[in-house]
């Protein structure tokens, strides 16, 4: 544009494009992790990681039998079926502890039911302690910041 047009087209009120705006892109919402979700899922990896570490040093004594010393076994009465479903259970719960850690809805109720059941089977062997306290607790406490989990 010539200076001449530039001046004729600022006073007849054309406005003058210098760049465009960025495109918008939607960010996804990502609801921060509370604290108690983090403990739980820590805490649950911890369990799952000695299940799993159980059931393998187990198996690995059962078919190595000199390379693991009987004395690092954490169970020692169970079987080689038992130890194979030690190790994946103990892979199962490092599963869940990852899923509630990335805020998985599915981990969120797998440990809810989990935790129901828990207490179901304390209320009616008659088990009301600490344990059961806690239970009922963490089952609240998961009910109440389920919001958080997508």
């Amino acid at each position: 544009m010539t200076s001449t047009a530039r001046a004729s087209a600022s006073s007849a009120g054309a406005p003058e494009v210098q760049h465009l705006p960025r495109q918008w892109q939607p960010t996804p919402v990502r609801p921060s992790l509370p604290i108690g979700v983090a403990v739980l899922s820590v805490l649950i990896a911890l369990g799952g990681l000695v299940v799993l570490v159980s059931g393998l040093l187990f198996l690995l004594n059962e078919y190595l039998g000199t390379a693991i010393p009987s004395q690092l076994l954490i169970v020692h009465q169970v079987d080689v079926l038992g130890a194979a479903v030690l190790v994946l259970l103990g892979a199962v719960l490092l599963g869940v502890a990852t899923a509630l850690w990335n805020q998985e809805a599915w981990a969120l109720y797998t440990t809810v039911i989990v935790l129901f059941l828990a207490l179901g089977y304390l209320f009616f062997t008659a088990s009301i302690t600490v344990v059961f306290l806690l239970f009922l607790l963490l089952f609240v406490y998961l009910l109440a910041v389920r919001h958080h989990f997508f």
